[in-house]
């Protein structure tokens, strides 16, 4: 079978990634063509686009790229009509996936929404849009079924794919002395995967440094990113170790964190963290009035309560960051509140292998 694979960031190309490693496993003789990363192009998919040439974030600057995804639309388009494929599987990416979804439904092609669009958190009625372009829905987040049960899509809940990817990891022996680290404390600055958030994050990080001399921060950095934009933490005398996430979080006694995926990680490793966020004030003007969910943070919104603090544009300062890093570090009992908050989490994630729950289930419907 022929599958046409579309991702457009770090961790949906890893998703993609293990989901195409399930279906070979299922299918020895399929054959991939999309737009992804290194992780997907590493595990067979021919690339049609890199997602680092097509990635924008937030509402002003997508406005400003508008032009760019344009053109990538046009060229992905164009690439699935010559590809011919049997199926069009899409992963996470709301924005540029919804309209590949439709482009998918008009050319008669059967559409699988791995990872659907976030629309319970904002402009709901998208779930319509759903419903009309898509042959299959597969959530990662344990809510999102009796959601979108009531727009009548029969979405499936498979699994977290996070807990495939911890799964499998194995600590580095010597962690600390391959990276220079000392024994003391660490904490973990996870800043972002992508060149905005890590402009808009890091100097508040930076800055809350310097309030705990006692402890050593590491930031969590990204190779694909380049070292220029790390620059102001190297200068400042802080450790950047580049793709060893998962073994900083093994290490660590508390965490900085950017939203995103990241917090769901950092939870899974039972590492106590602040969540923050900061955007440009226009696009978050609009965020403010659009968004529906009390929460902005993975973690908080599958525990439907508040489990870790959320820093967020105003509130993301020096002053608020060093007292809930403080009252991590120093009050015993907040730490085991927030443990407690993530194992009632990986609870509610259950068991299941998200990759290969998903792939029979695509392979099924082709009959494979």
């Amino acid at each position: 079978m022929k599958y046409y694979i579309i991702s457009g960031e770090r961790s949906g190309d890893l998703h993609a990634s293990n989901l195409i490693s399930a279906i070979k496993s299922l299918d020895p003789n399929a054959n991939f063509r999309g737009m992804g990363g290194d992780y997907s192009r590493n595990e067979g998919l021919s690339l049609a686009a890199h997602f680092d040439e097509v990635a924008v974030m937030g509402f002003v600057e997508v406005l400003l790229g508008f032009r760019k995804v344009l053109k990538y639309l046009s060229l992905i388009k164009k690439d699935i009509l010559k590809f011919k494929p049997d199926v069009l599987v899409l992963v996470d990416y709301g924005g540029f996936n919804m309209k590949m979804a439709a482009f998918g439904k008009e050319n008669k092609i059967p559409v699988h929404y791995y990872i659907p669009p976030k629309v319970w958190a904002w402009n709901q009625k998208r779930a319509f849009k759903i419903k009309e372009f898509t042959d299959q829905v597969y959530s990662i987040l344990p809510f999102e079924p009796p959601f979108f049960k009531k727009f009548e899509i029969n979405a499936h809940y498979v699994g977290n794919p996070l807990l495939d990817e911890i799964s499998k990891f194995e600590p580095h022996p010597f962690f600390h002395q391959k990276n220079s680290l000392s024994y003391s404390p660490v904490i973990a600055l996870l800043p972002g995967s992508r060149k905005q958030e890590l402009a808009n994050m890091m100097h508040v990080m930076l800055q809350v440094v310097k309030k705990f001399p006692n402890a050593q921060f590491v930031i969590a950095g990204v190779d694909n990113l380049g070292a220029t934009l790390y620059e102001p933490a190297i200068k400042a005398g802080i450790k950047v170790i580049y793709n060893q996430t998962y073994d900083l979080l093994h290490h660590a006694n508390a965490a900085i964190v950017t939203s995103g995926t990241a917090t769901l990680e950092t939870a899974l490793f039972r590492v106590p963290q602040v969540v923050v966020y900061k955007t440009s004030g226009i696009s978050y003007a609009i965020a403010k009035r659009l968004i529906r969910v009390p929460f902005i943070s993975l973690v908080n919104l599958i525990a439907d309560r508040k489990v870790v603090a959320e820093l967020i544009q105003n509130d993301y300062s020096v002053e608020n960051l060093s007292q809930e890093l403080n009252l991590i570090l120093s009050n015993i009992l907040h730490k085991a509140e927030i443990l407690d908050g993530y194992t009632e989490i990986k609870e509610k994630l259950g068991t299941n292998s998200a990759s290969e729950t998903t792939a029979r289930m695509i392979c099924s419907n082709l009959e494979i």
